[in-house]
This record gives structure tokens, sequence and C-alpha cells, in this order.
């Protein structure tokens, strides 16, 4: 029907996945030692800049061979643990990742959010590949599809918070079937946001009823990669955009987050002193998916030139003619005295389309916009109220 992962979550990949990362690490930590050295042997000035530039002499012999030496043995860890991964029954290599321990979904799927462009680049066994899943597996599809897309560091089982999961309940009470998004949150939104579409495209051509409606609920990053995939379905040309209905927002960064903000305000303050700007290198391991985050980058164009640019430089994208549009917005206060703190992540205007800018802002009517009071950005899932809002909603 659509793209399955055929990864597997089996302890060999694992620690496959994991060896490389150390191995990484390890050669990372040693570029930014070698760089501090070579800067204090220079005697720079405190402040200002100054270019890299390798170490010399022993020294530099010194670092070449550890450099050297991690990367042979990298190399032929990662190839002893595939040879035995190749030839080991799959009975014996673990679950598929869609039976994965939810310990072990949760902390991969974390991992990806904090560096998974970093994993996909190098062909980590961690990296998680995009897959759109029915929930059951058996489930009998019917003419009314429900997507749910899940957000930063998360993953699809996620949904599920307090024994409730909005899919299910929405499944049962309005005859949806429940359709699950799985990404790799560290990829740039428009990366994904280009894959669901196409992903998209195929699940409901194959579809074996009439697609009568379609309705996506986002959750955080979520609703931010449904927009950047509708923006490339319909540049495209591509037919599922006709059936959309109904498109949900459950506390997503439309105009950004604070943390991100501030994150790429410390990445850039440290490139004041020639002493401490090697340290950027860490700094800026933070996945794309995290920096276009900072003001919710939705195109390629958005983030080209530097991804880590603080001026706000995105082009507009405006919500879809001929769908309703909805957002939830969580605030922390339930008595409404301090909504600028949002839901303790996502500030209420950016959760509500809200912007200064008339060509930003999303105009989503006030009487499809709700805020859950005394609700933070993951107890939007789950809510009984948001719940109760999403039913009202969506109901035909």
């Amino acid at each position: 029907m659509t793209k399955v992962s055929k990864h597997r979550t089996g302890a060999l990949a694992d620690l496959r996945g994991g060896a490389r990362l150390v191995i990484d690490g390890v050669k990372g930590v040693t570029g930014i030692v070698e760089a501090m050295h070579s800067r204090i042997a220079r005697v720079p000035p405190p402040l200002g800049t100054l270019p890299d530039a390798p170490t010399t002499g022993i020294t530099g012999l010194v670092y070449r061979s550890i450099q050297g030496t991690t990367g042979l043995v990298g190399k032929a860890l990662d190839t002893a643990l595939a040879g035995v991964e190749s030839v080991l029954p799959a009975s014996l290599q673990g679950l598929p990742d869609g039976q994965a321990t939810a310990a072990r979904d949760a902390a991969v799927a974390a991992l990806n959010g904090v560096m998974g462009d970093h994993l996909e680049r190098t062909g980590n066994p961690l990296a998680i590949r995009m897959s759109l899943r029915p929930r059951p597996a058996d489930a009998v599809k019917g003419p009314r599809v429900l997507l749910l897309l899940h957000g930063l560091c998360m993953t699809d089982h996620q949904w599920t918070r307090g024994g409730h999961d909005h899919g299910q309940a929405l499944a049962r009470s309005l005859d949806y079937c429940p359709v699950y998004a799985r990404y790799n949150t560290g990829l740039h939104i428009s990366v994904n946001g280009a894959e669901l579409a196409a992903q998209l495209e195929a699940l409901l051509d194959e579809w074996p009823v009439a697609v009568e409606a379609l309705a996506v609920i986002g959750h955080s990053m979520g609703g931010l990669v449904v927009r950047s995939a509708l923006h490339e379905a319909m540049r495209a040309g591509m037919k599922w955009p006709a059936r959309l209905k109904h498109l949900v927002f459950l506390g997503t960064p439309h105009h950004g987050a604070p943390l991100e903000r501030g994150g790429n305000w410390l990445h850039r303050g440290l490139h004041v002193s020639p002493y401490v700007a090697p340290f950027t290198r860490l700094s800026g391991l933070r996945s794309a998916g995290i920096t276009d985050l900072r003001h919710g980058n939705l195109q390629e164009q958005d983030w080209s030139e530097n991804r880590f640019a603080q001026r706000d430089t995105r082009a507009a994208v405006p919500l879809p003619h001929g769908v309703a549009c909805y957002a939830v917005a969580g605030t922390l206060d339930e008595a409404g005295t301090g909504e600028w703190l949002g839901d303790g992540l996502v500030p209420l205007d950016s959760a509500l389309g809200r912007h200064t800018k008339p060509t930003h802002h999303l105009h989503i009517p006030p009487s499809h916009q709700w805020i859950a009071r005394g609700v933070n950005h993951l107890d939007l899932l789950g809510s009984e109220a948001v719940y109760e809002r999403l039913r009202r909603w969506l109901k035909p």
C-alpha cells in the first residue's frame, strides 16, 4: 500500500547504530579538542573570529592518528556486525520495528528528533523511515480516513497517553479509519512534508474503497509537516488535497518556539570568542528539524541559505481554501492570567496562528480556535476536553 520500513529493531541493528554514534562522537570530540589546541597555540585576542587551522608537527600527527584509528575501528566493527546480522535468522534478530518495546521505541524516536539528520546522512540503522500505518492493521478500511502526525522526538505509539488515544476514540465515535504516521523528526520539515505528500497520495490511491473524506490531526511539529505536505502536493498537482475536509492543529508552533530561538542565540554567541568558538560544533549538532522550529519553516527556501539564521525569512504559506482548519492551544495557567506562557513549549499566538504580519497570520476563525486551560504540551494528547472538542469539530 505504501512504504513500510524493512529496517529491523533487534539488538544487532541497535548495536550497529549505537557503535556508529560512539565512533562519530569520538571523532567529533577529537576535532573540537584539536581546534581549541590550534587556537590557543596561536594566542588570539579574547574577542573576534579566527579561522580553523589544523595543528602541525608531532601534535598534528597525534590528532591525525586518533582520527584515522577511530575511523578504521569503526569500519571494522560495523562490517563485523553487519556480517553477523546478514546470516542470523530473522527470528533471532528481533521484532519488526512496528512491534518494538515502548521504551526502545520512545528512545529511538527521541534520538531521531535530536540528531535524525545525522543518522540519515550517515546511513545509521537507527534512522527512522517514514511510514503510514492503519491501526489496527486489520481494521476495516472505510471511506473516512483520519491521519495522525506526532510531534518532535515522538513516535506514533505516543498518541496513547494515559490510556487514551484520540485516533482510536474518534474511530469508535465517528467511524473513522485512523492511520498513524511515523517519521524522522530530525529531518527538515520540508523534507518530511515532501515524503508525506507522496506517501499519502499512494496510500489513498490504493485504499480499497473510494475515500469520501480525509481528516488530519497534527500534534506540535506534525501540524507543520502536514502544512508543508499540502503545499508540496498542490504544487505538484496531487489528488489527495481535494479529499481533505478537516485539518486540526494541536499545539502546533506555526510561528516557531522560543526555546529554539534562545538556543540559536547561544549558538551564535559562542562565535564571539575564538577560544569557545569550537563548541559551536556541539550546539550545531541539533537537528535540522529542531532548527526549523525557530520560526516554523515549511519550505526548503526558508532554510537553504542558512539554517542557523536568527531572522525570520519564511515565505508565507496560507492555509488551504475549502478546508475546515482548527487550532487547539494549551495553557499552563487554568485562570488564563498567564497565557503568554502557552503550553510550556508553544506560545498561545503561535499555536493559534496569529502574527503581526498580515501575510503570516493564518486567519483561523475564532469559532475554530479553542484554548485548553491547565493543559501542557504533551497532555493535549490525553485530555478528555480536547477529545470532546475534536469530536465536535470532526463530526459529519
